[in-house]
């Protein structure tokens, strides 16, 4: 698209918007940004942004009517429905957001990958990246799993970028139609944002709605949700399952992994030596592997990654394990599905550190595992009093409650015996406390190792 002369507003200066300016600015489009954020919490990003030529508006909305505004490239942490957006949605201005944005601006000889689902898009994302870097192609991962996507397109000339997608991403998508895709699972996430199971799910849809016959889709066909969107599909599909052979997809038998394509059943690779936790990582996986293998990397470079592969920060990172006891990162669990999904990758006691910003689903099930499973809850955050009820009403009552994210790891590193393990897997989103879940588990990873070296002197 040409954008040398075209007036842009872009809405949201984190990552992502900052990408979006940066590239726009190098093709030559008039930029106005904007951020309802306090000047001081962006830093020296201000100042940069000026020195740009970048009309810049902090707190205070920049006048749309008038202005000539050729479209909106919004952030996707910022929600539609604010004033600013309505408004340019009712005077009939574009709204896009980054991740449109990056697929039109990317070189023809970019090829792009996508993976989205409630939970497991950023492990699935990095084994599809390392596998496809394993078999000589020139890849990258971007996207939802920290590294903007205008960022990425600006510095690929060709080669392959896979793309972890989120449905805040997926809310602005027009064009964007990723050669190969793969949806892994779909359960209430975001329904603050989103309003309805329903909406989500149709938001999620949209990473395969301009695909056609030339594409591939990837489904999970143990997701019910997931195996639903096979009647809207274009696209060549293909399903995985962990609990099933299947006659036409990738599936498991006898710890190995099988495709079966065009009535030819072939081993693609051995599940020993897998260093993946869980069984929700088995999903990851084949997820990953039925999309390298319609991509045509053979069973071996699948195989070498597999044993390689020791999963993404703040996903079931095993941080340390001191004195008995096994400290995790999960702070990325910021949903109760992906809670559910930590609880059940461990035989020992666990003494969970849960709490945070709810996201509008129900903590029910969740509640019910931990009851069932944990040893010890500690709780913070705005979440806390609603999930300690939650928890409560399945008679689970060994609950402590703190003001702040030390005092959670603390408590639950004096609650631990050896052989327990401590995990940080919030079900909640962190930003009543935090700018990201990577901060949180960043402290948490901290605070571990200052326990270590506190119990080292003493």
């Amino acid at each position: 698209m040409y954008f040398s002369g075209k007036r842009i507003l872009v809405v949201g200066l984190a990552r992502s918007g900052m990408a979006a300016i940066n590239a726009l600015h190098k093709r030559g489009a008039i930029l106005t940004a904007y951020d309802a954020k306090a000047s001081k919490l962006l830093e020296n990003g201000i100042e940069i942004l000026k020195d740009m030529g970048v009309a810049v508006y902090v707190g205070v909305s920049p006048p749309l009517s008038g202005e000539g505004l050729d479209m909106v490239v919004v952030s996707p942490g910022v929600p539609l429905g604010i004033t600013l957006i309505q408004e340019a949605y009712a005077l009939g201005i574009p709204v896009i957001g980054e991740l449109e944005l990056a697929y039109r601006i990317k070189s023809d000889q970019v090829e792009m990958f996508a993976i989205t689902g409630t939970n497991g898009k950023t492990t699935t994302t990095a084994l599809l990246q390392e596998i496809m870097a394993r078999d000589g192609r020139k890849a990258a991962a971007g996207g939802n799993i920290g590294v903007a996507l205008c960022s990425l397109v600006d510095e690929m000339d060709n080669g392959l970028i896979v793309a972890e997608v989120s449905s805040f991403q997926l809310e602005t998508a027009v064009t964007f139609k990723p050669h190969i895709c793969g949806i892994l699972n779909i359960t209430p996430d975001h329904i603050d944002r989103h309003k309805t199971i329903e909406e989500y799910i149709r938001i999620k849809s949209k990473i395969f709605d301009q695909q056609d016959a030339g594409d591939f889709l990837i489904l999970n066909y143990e997701d019910e949700r997931v195996r639903g969107y096979e009647c809207l599909a274009k696209s060549q599909l293909v399903f995985y399952s962990t609990e099933r052979s299947l006659t036409e997809g990738v599936f498991i038998e006898n710890s190995h992994i099988f495709i079966a394509r065009k009535g030819k059943t072939e081993a693609i690779a051995s599940l020993e030596g897998v260093l993946l936790r869980g069984k929700h990582n088995l999903e990851n996986i084949l997820c990953a592997v039925a999309m390298a293998c319609v991509a045509g990397v053979n069973g071996e470079v699948i195989q070498g990654s597999l044993r390689s592969f020791k999963g993404v920060r703040h996903r079931l990172e095993e941080v340390a394990l001191h004195r008995g006891v096994l400290y995790v990162n999960d702070s990325k669990g910021t949903n109760p599905d992906s809670t559910i999904k930590a609880l059940e990758a461990f035989e020992q006691p666990i003494i969970l550190i849960a709490g945070g910003r709810a996201k509008g689903g129900s903590y029910a099930d969740v509640a019910r595992l931990m009851a069932a499973k944990i040893k010890g809850l500690v709780l913070l955050g705005e979440a806390k009093e609603l999930l300690k009820s939650a928890v409560m009403d399945y008679g689970f009552k060994n609950i402590y409650e703190v003001d702040d994210f030390p005092s959670a790891v603390f408590k639950a590193s004096e609650l631990a015996d050896a052989g327990d393990v401590v995990l940080l897997s919030p079900a909640c989103a962190s930003w009543d406390m935090f700018p990201s879940y990577e901060h949180r588990g960043d402290l948490f990873c901290e605070l571990v190792g200052m326990i270590i070296a506190r119990d080292s002197t003493s």
